[in-house]
């Protein structure tokens, strides 16, 4: 279907995409929170306890942290660091869509289904803004490919392998791994009548290996809450770790009484796919849309060539998440693997049974996906934020040269369809890790100011903050948390730096307090962009300012 030397010529330009990503500063809030929870660990030599700044966290169990915090204690406080551990399971996630689609229908879907899963763009966003769910994705899938394998072939080595992978995924995010491991799974033997896969010493065993691999995570919770019942965690005392990761915590994300609520939307993960599954999204629809056609029609007999993991997995998975009442874009990373395999299967299917005007009807598509993209990135790169840098430049000239050429090519359709598509992806991707990024993160003032901090070698142990607003960049890149103290404890102190905002000034300045030194710098919440300020005429309206001062 497509030839090793293509494959591997669009992946490695993939990895390349990947790699030039690791080095942008990191992002608030979740990335540079994350990121300063784990070094908190480094620097406390304190690995059982997570705390978001001074109160102790709850909410996600310790896998993503430990793994972050291992590799910033071997490479040292960088972002680059912070960020190898999701890179790299993200790369097995990879090889699992691979071995996946390699065990459900052939080595062709496997390889695309891997290239599909790499080149999607919250795959790729998932490895820049690094949260746990780049971590959950890659361990469910791998999961899910050696339990597939199991009821293939009913190997005592891939149920084992399953049920850590399944162990590693519940300590990283809870509840939710099970699920989405399990409905998959379940949707495959019933479809496929294999329940007697699962009557069997190996479950029993592949049950105890789960038990062991949860067990350092359990024991962090049990230390932290489950011995101090005295603690008050989201105003209760009595709160049991282990009972909240086993029981309350997907039941507070459902109905929005622990995060809160921020969406009602049912269809919120319906547009959300639209730009999530770029520059697959038209083949993921219609690789849906022919699959539930063909059930339908067969009335859900067994058929060899069918399966039901992907399709019956991904849709019960993206019903259940629509009605929690807390969401977020990234929610749906767990089910891109499922939808890589099921477009990659489709694809496939166009090729094999040579299905001419639905092929020339997809590239049509694919040419127009390349379209939106060509012309996001000349806005990008002309008006929302000028070139400056020369590297970037050259860069963005490359992949116009490479992306005409293979337009140009002439060659079979449906390898027109994989190489546009998978450009599509490099195009807009290099441009946003090597320019729209960097530029962005001007904006961020914690993550700017820290520059401030290391070149005027400003003391980070002496600096303070008037409220508990967040400052997780700044607290991340000078490796020192910014102190929380009242506005009547730094009229009593002496020589001094406060971090504060416009409003924070004015206060201390109707308080007769003075300052001797002053830096200023741009912010504005740059995960939550907005028309007003991509638009450089109208950005000034929607910038803030915050301030380092010195008090003497």
């Amino acid at each position: 279907m497509i030839s090793n030397r293509r494959y591997w010529f669009l992946l490695a330009l993939t990895a390349l995409v990947y790699v030039a990503g690791m080095f942008v500063t990191l992002f608030e809030n979740d990335s540079a929170q994350f990121a300063t929870m784990a070094l908190r660990m480094v620097r406390e030599n304190d690995f059982l306890s997570l705390f978001k700044g001074p109160q102790e966290y709850l909410d996600k169990p310790h896998m993503h942290y430990w793994l972050a915090a291992l590799s910033l204690k071997v490479f040292g406080a960088f972002d680059w660091a912070y960020r190898i551990p999701a890179m790299l399971i993200t790369f097995l996630g990879a090889y699992s869509c691979y071995g996946l689609g390699k065990t459900l229908y052939n080595t062709d879907t496997g390889k695309l289904s891997a290239l599909i899963f790499l080149t999607s763009q919250t795959i790729v966003l998932s490895v820049i803004d690094v949260r746990t769910d780049a971590v959950l994705t890659g361990l469910t899938i791998f999961s899910l490919w050696q339990l597939s394998i199991y009821i293939q072939k009913r190997t005592l080595q891939s149920i084992l392998l399953g049920a850590i992978g399944a162990g590693l995924a519940f300590s990283t995010k809870g509840q939710i791994a099970l699920v989405v491991i399990a409905l998959p799974i379940l949707c495959h033997i019933a479809y496929a009548r294999m329940w007697k896969r699962f009557l069997s010493w190996k479950v029993l065993l592949a049950f105890a290996v789960f038990a062991l691999t949860v067990a350092p995570m359990l024991y962090a919770y049990y230390h932290q809450f489950d011995l101090h019942p005295e603690k008050i965690i989201r105003g209760r005392s009595n709160r049991s770790g282990i009972l909240f990761i086993f029981w309350e915590q997907s039941f507070e994300r459902m109905t929005g009484t622990g995060m809160g609520k921020n969406s009602s939307d049912y269809f919120f993960f319906f547009h959300t796919f639209l730009w999530v599954f770029l520059p697959w999204t038209i083949i993921g629809i219609m690789a849906i849309g022919s699959r539930i056609k063909a059930f339908f029609k067969m009335r859900l007999a067994y058929r060899p060539k069918y399966e039901l993991l992907t399709l019956g997995g991904a849709l019960l998975i993206f019903v259940l998440i629509s009605f929690a009442q807390f969401k977020l874009p990234h929610y749906l990373n767990i089910t891109i693997p499922l939808f890589s395999v099921l477009s990659a299967s489709y694809l496939h299917s166009l090729y094999k049974y040579q299905k001419a005007k639905t092929i020339k009807f997809v590239l049509g598509v694919q040419y127009f996906v390349l379209g939106v993209v060509f012309i996001a990135t000349v806005l990008i790169c002309f008006l929302v934020f000028k070139f400056e840098h020369l590297i970037a430049s050259l860069a963005l000239g490359a992949s116009f040269i490479m992306i005409i050429y293979f337009c140009l090519k002439r060659e079979a359709y449906y390898l027109r369809i994989i190489t546009i598509a998978a450009l599509s992806s490099l195009l807009l991707n290099v441009v946003l890790n090597m320019h729209f990024y960097p530029s962005l993160l001007k904006y961020q003032a914690g993550s700017e100011m820290a520059k401030t901090v290391d070149e005027e070698q400003i003391p980070v142990d002496r600096i303070y903050k008037l409220s508990e607003k967040h400052s997780w960049a700044m607290d991340f890149y000078n490796q020192e948390p910014v102190k929380i103290s009242s506005l009547q404890d730094i009229k009593a102190k002496k020589n001094v730096w406060v971090y504060a905002t416009t409003e924070e000034l004015k206060q201390l300045s109707e308080e007769g307090m003075d300052w001797d030194r002053q830096f200023s710098k741009d912010h504005f919440r740059i995960t939550r962009l907005q028309a007003t300020f991509l638009n450089p005429a109208t950005r000034n309206k929607v910038v803030e300012k915050m301030h380092l001062i010195h008090i003497y």
